[in-house]
């Protein structure tokens, strides 16, 4: 018979929630993202990027902006407490930006 290692179950936690949130970003039927949508440091780019990916896409259910917009929150909130504040800050400008794009900016 054979002897099972016991795994602390944080680490399976951990593995799960990863490949849940990794799959939601690659097979969401928000959108279809550019590779690396998320990687730039210019919230513009970002924003352009998504806002690419939401008119493109075929999959979505809504329409672009909100498509695009939702994205970005998932991304946001996805990495929560891990993410820096500077990637945080640049994440929350790329919001800003996104709404220019899409002409939905605050007067």
């Amino acid at each position: 018979m054979a002897v099972r290692k016991a795994r602390s179950r944080g680490a399976a936690k951990t593995k799960r929630s990863a490949r849940w949130s990794g799959r939601v970003t690659r097979e969401s039927d928000a959108l279809d993202l550019e590779p690396g949508a998320f990687r730039s440091k210019s919230p513009k780019r970002i924003a352009q990027s998504l806002k690419r990916s939401a008119e493109r896409s075929k999959r979505r259910k809504a329409g672009p902006f909100q498509s695009a917009m939702s994205m970005l929150n998932f991304y946001i909130n996805r990495g929560g407490r891990n993410l820096p504040a500077a990637r945080r800050k640049v994440l929350a400008r790329a919001k800003i930006e996104l709404r220019r794009a899409f002409g939905r900016a605050p007067r």
